[in-house]
């Protein structure tokens, strides 16, 4: 039904409040209200069946009622020397004053496609988000916000919103930027609002345990992602974020359970490699990664998901067995990859060039090491293990200063195993296994679990298998945490 009254329109299928034909946001539970008061005009409406109305089965206060109340009478202008729409009546409930005129609704083509809008917007910038591009993520940003902006309590792009922050989030940390606390806040609130809105929407569940990863709570993103999957156990999706968040067994066993749902899906391969590097279990580590680039390198342009870093993982393994030129073809396919517009495209072949100087170094190859180590930082200019490299190279104060001030950096803005790894490095390139090691010891041992250090085993500046007794320690320490 279509319920007028002054300049306004209520529609009841639509859910839409207009004046003189102007799309005017309102909540949804809003929107419950008005629709119980506008359907009893003239009579006493009490707060319990307002409250039914609006917020079913969930418990709340009549000062919840009082807010929306408010929050109406606001949306409804009325000039100052009139009396407002809906009338309190005390200790009984509410009034709607104004006089209704009630019609059928009848919808014009225009209406239909402004209910679909919304959902619309949904598909389109999900879409967008899969691509892992920035410039589709920030687009999709912008669409998720242009829906909440008149349908505030559309739980879908909450979700979407969340999303594209923590795809933002990633694409700072991927080129080595300091993190932004205030977007971190922000995905979290929005994913804890879908969450409200609809608590049986996988989706926004596993948004929630994304953003709680994000923020160093590997617990709840466990539990989070965990209760997604068990919303919907046949989506692969959701085991693929499952397994980005866990580690050890929990993330060999979710990536496996994305690939039975879905053969064929790289980054799922990506994710089960990385277990099995930490255990030094390089053989299936290998074959997990050559069947995830076959399959990457059969999709079609395009396609979503699409994952960076195969060939780099398969080129440090190579790297550490010994076998140099498989390493370094492996190594220069990461770095010409299609997929150049990813958000984890630059740390990859910034880490491919690092990998490919340590080689060059090996060979006594100086300069050839500077230039490749330059180049990694032209790609993530805040590269430490490249930036350690270089000031061991050059021995020049700046090029010191900078790699000291970076590792400064990590520790002041929470990547300890990072700023650990970058001062291992330099203690490394010096002759110094033992202290390298010891640093690494020291932060992982501070650090309760968790899949940090994982890329240890193979890590080209390091070079563990030159110095096998000072790092035995923490590669047991690696390993067991993998299990």
């Amino acid at each position: 039904m279509q319920y007028a009254f002054g300049p306004y329109e209520l529609d009841t299928d639509a859910r839409r409040l207009t004046r003189e034909g102007q799309l005017v946001p309102v909540r949804d539970r809003h929107i419950d209200i008005l629709i119980a008061l506008a359907a009893r005009p003239g009579e006493i409406v009490s707060k319990d069946v307002l409250i039914e109305a609006a917020w079913k089965d969930v418990a709340v206060t009549d000062n919840s009622l009082e807010q929306a109340i408010s929050g109406l009478r606001r949306t409804l202008e009325q000039p100052a020397d009139r009396p407002p729409y809906i009338e309190t009546v005390p200790r009984r409930g509410y009034r709607m004053a104004a006089s209704i005129i009630l019609s059928a609704a009848r919808h014009s083509t225009l209406a239909v496609e402004a209910l679909l809008d919304p959902f619309r917007a949904f598909v389109e910038g999900r879409a967008a988000l899969e691509t892992l591009e920035p410039e589709a993520v920030a687009r999709a940003r912008n669409v998720f916000e242009d829906v909440l902006r008149t349908s505030a309590d559309h739980a879908p792009a909450h979700v979407g919103l969340a999303n594209a922050l923590a795809l933002q989030l990633e694409a700072a940390r991927s080129q080595a930027i300091a993190p932004d606390h205030d977007a971190l806040r922000t995905a979290s609130y929005h994913a804890s609002e879908a969450c409200r809105l609809d608590p049986s929407s996988a989706e926004a569940w596993c948004v929630v345990g994304l953003i709680a990863y994000h923020a160093g709570d590997t617990s709840r993103a466990i539990a989070a992602a965990r209760r997604a999957t068990m919303l919907e156990p046949d989506s692969w999706r959701h085991h693929v974020r499952l397994a980005y968040v866990s580690w050890g067994e929990q993330r060999l066993q979710a990536a496996r359970r994305a690939l039975r749902l879905c053969p064929g899906v790289p980054l799922a391969h990506w994710l089960a490699a990385t277990v099995y590097v930490a255990r030094q279990a390089f053989g299936e580590a290998e074959q997990e990664l050559v069947t995830g680039a076959t399959a990457h390198d059969q999709q079609v342009e395009g396609t979503r998901f699409r994952a960076v870093g195969l060939q780099l993982l398969l080129g440090l393994i190579e790297l550490a067995r010994g076998h140099d030129v498989a390493a370094s073809q492996a190594l220069q396919r990461e770095i010409t990859s299609g997929d150049r517009e990813q958000i984890y495209s630059g740390q990859a072949r910034a880490n491919a060039w690092c990998a490919l100087g340590a080689l060059r170094l090996r060979d006594a190859d100086s300069d050839g090491a500077r230039q490749a180590f330059d180049r990694a930082i032209d790609t993530v200019p805040e590269h430490a293990p490249a930036l350690a490299a270089r000031a061991f190279l050059t021995g020049d104060a700046e090029d010191t200063v900078r790699f000291e001030s970076r590792v400064q950096q990590l520790r002041a803005t929470g990547a300890p195993i990072d700023a650990a790894f970058a001062e291992a490095i330099s203690h490394t390139l010096c002759n110094r296994p033992d202290r390298a090691s010891g640093v690494l010891l020291a932060a992982l041992e501070r650090q309760s679990g968790g899949s940090g250090g994982w890329t240890l085993p193979v890590d080209p500046l390091l070079h563990v298998a030159a110095h096998a007794g000072p790092w035995r320690p923490v590669l047991a320490l690696l390993r067991s945490r993998a299990f």
